[in-house]
């Protein structure tokens, strides 16, 4: 166990909110993942960036820089930072300046320079900023004054400031990285976070808890309202539900679709709900014989029985997807047609392929729910039997959360169930993140890399007007459908069941749970 001591809270209302989480987070280090379990324990509670999403929204809005400029050639942004914004103190840091420029250098050069003392003596992967292909992209950084922050790219990158409002890029304090650094301690960085954030942290009990206390010291003040911030892990679905209905938690994440209604009629909970910006799927790793083939991957494809998994596994909270991003981002090709059900025309294209009698294959199926896929057991098993019908004998495998990710970006798998929350409303986090060649060991889990398909991302990264962009990922998703690096299962609608005396709560469109703003009545 981590811990530290609670500081003292006077002006915050004296309240304590408890989220009933659904999985440990692997660390505090917000570069180094890409699952909302972590950015919810500590992006959205302990840290800020330089711009941020509107709450409940995909708008950037300021953030720790108060405005930006933008160079007429697209290739240079110059930040004008916030005054007066401070550094969490606790027990294991005592900051000494307010946030200025040299902390945003630190957390970008962190990520991209391999030299940088911090990254040599804590070694570790960034995984965003490679998939997004910011670290070829970046050209420089610069301090034009301790307010003021110049960064310029070698070539236009239409969503680099929606990139940079995303988790990743969480400004981190150089003060207390040179502490750790001269304590030989950076790996507590991923273990004792400090920020500029609503919460501070406090202690973290694996698979337990994680506990927060209200930053009194908030550069935006009305953003906590509460002292004391909880969150108990709590795998399983049905338990979570009993503990918010005995409000031990008041707000919960991923009810399981056949608990909907009894939340709906009790009157005690609120239930907010939208469409999901996510995507459930199903990824074949390329670089494995026999999915090397694409025969084969269209094979798999078809033997699938999407309808039934939609009824069984999402009962009726869920959409056929048929794309590789969902209808509601802008450029999702409508055109698209799925080949349909057909385990007959699936059986003949295998034996095309050279596999008349089929093969083993192993097949990941997540041990937690996701906003995307609400029983990742039970659609493994649905697929298991739809494909043991053309010959294909699937083993079902899985991991705990932390290390399915782990071995899942290092290709380990056969065949991996996994999925979506669009993080930044731009096509190209669907595209380039998920299937580019950048991502692979990243979030590519299909490691596939199609030069046709990646010149055509790439090349729509560079070019601003949103007509020509969508010209070109209408392309790139013709080619991802033709190809079938991975097969689109689902879009689901996202349930967020919270206390009836919760307040300012807002469903993140890009699935972390965010507390700032958020009170008890």
């Amino acid at each position: 166990m981590i811990s530290a001591a609670p500081a003292a809270h006077a002006a915050i209302p004296d309240k304590t909110l408890v989220f009933c989480s659904e999985g440990s987070p692997a660390g505090f280090d917000p570069a180094q993942y890409t699952t909302s379990v972590e950015f919810s324990a500590s992006a959205y509670t302990v840290y800020n960036r330089l711009v941020e999403f509107s709450k409940g929204g995909t708008k950037v809005e300021p953030g720790l820089a108060e405005s930006w400029d933008v160079s007429p050639d697209g290739l240079t942004y110059t930040f004008h930072l916030r005054h007066g914004v401070k550094f969490q103190t606790t027990p294991y840091f005592k900051p000494t300046r307010d946030f200025n420029a040299d902390d945003v250098l630190f957390t970008f050069d962190r990520m991209r320079d391999p030299n940088n003392a911090f990254r040599k003596a804590y070694p570790v992967q960034f995984p965003y900023f490679t998939d997004m292909g910011l670290d070829k992209n970046i050209s420089k950084i610069e301090k034009a004054d301790p307010y003021t922050v110049r960064i310029t790219l070698n070539a236009v990158n239409a969503p680099f400031l929606a990139d940079l409002a995303m988790p990743f890029v969480s400004i981190l304090s150089a003060e207390y990285a040179d502490q750790l650094l001269k304590a030989n301690k950076a790996p507590e960085i991923n273990q004792k976070p400090v920020g500029t954030g609503p919460f501070i942290f406090r202690s973290y009990t694996k698979d337990a808890t994680i506990r927060f206390d209200g930053n009194p010291e908030y550069w935006k003040p009305a953003d906590v309202q509460v002292s004391k911030l909880i969150f108990a892990i709590t795998v399983d679905p049905s338990v979570r539900v009993q503990k918010l209905k005995r409000n031990e938690c008041q707000v919960m994440s991923y009810p399981r679709p056949a608990d909907l209604e009894s939340i709906k009629t009790d009157t005690n909970l609120q239930m907010p709900s939208q469409a999901g910006f996510n995507l459930g799927y199903l990824a074949y790793n390329t670089q494995h014989k026999p999915f090397d083939n694409v025969d084969v991957r269209r094979a798999l494809d078809m033997a699938i029985d999407k309808k039934a998994i939609i009824s069984s596994v999402y009962q009726g909270a869920g959409q056929l997807a048929t794309a590789p991003m969902p209808p509601t981002q802008w450029s999702y090709d409508k055109d698209l047609k799925d080949p349909g059900f057909d385990p007959a025309k699936a059986k003949a294209l295998l034996a095309k392929a050279g596999f008349p009698n089929g093969f083993d294959v192993n097949l990941w199926a997540m041990p937690v729910q996701r906003p995307y896929n609400p029983n990742a057991r039970l659609m493994a098993e649905m697929i298991q039997a739809d494909w043991e019908k053309i010959g294909v004998h699937a083993k079902i495998v899985t991991f705990e959360w932390a290390e399915y990710i782990k071995r899942a970006q290092a290709g380990e798998h056969d065949a991996v169930l996994i999925g979506w929350t669009g993080d930044n409303g731009d096509p190209d986090n669907w595209l380039a993140v998920l299937l580019g060649c950048d991502a692979i060991n990243g979030s590519n889990y299909s490691r596939w890399c199609h030069k046709p398909f990646d010149d055509l991302i790439v090349k729509a990264r560079e070019v601003t007007d949103v007509g020509t962009r969508t010209k070109l990922y209408t392309q790139a998703q013709e080619i991802f459908k033709d190809q079938v690096p991975y097969t689109p299962i689902a879009h689901s609608t996202v349930y967020q069941p919270i206390s009836k005396n919760v307040t300012g709560f807002a469903i993140d469109p890009f699935g972390p749970t965010q507390f700032f703003g958020v009170g008890l009545k």
